[in-house]
């Protein structure tokens, strides 16, 4: 099975950093993720109960994130791959978590995982 659900750029306030300076207020992230999911029963059913809620997911991350205190991006990574599997029933999570904001001179910097649930 190779459905995926994405979400390609959620935007996500969290404080986050190793430096004195990072942990002094919000800083933007950003979120990619492709889900797996079994998208078949909800194209049978046409019915958003039997479907991966990418607004639900959206929501859930941002308040997740949001009242996170974690000090590195590998560590919030983990934490919002963990919740998609456990708390949404995603076979299986890629995710890319950048922080726009972390070095001069780079667009962005941040990590990529890619996770499997225990039913995969």
């Amino acid at each position: 099975m190779t459905d995926i659900v994405f979400i390609q750029g959620l935007r996500v306030d969290a404080v986050i950093g190793v430096h004195a300076h990072e942990r002094l207020a919000p800083q933007p992230l950003r979120l990619d993720l492709r889900m797996q999911f079994d998208n078949r029963p909800a194209a049978a059913s046409d019915a958003l109960a039997d479907a991966l809620d990418y607004e639900a997911v959206s929501r859930r991350l941002a308040e997740y994130v949001a009242g996170s205190c974690f000090a590195l991006v590998e560590a919030l990574a983990e934490g919002c791959a963990a919740l998609i599997l456990r708390e949404f029933g995603a076979r299986g999570v890629w995710l890319r978590l950048s922080k726009p904001q972390a070095l001069a001179g780079a667009q962005a910097v941040g990590v990529e995982i890619e996770r499997r649930g225990s039913a995969t």
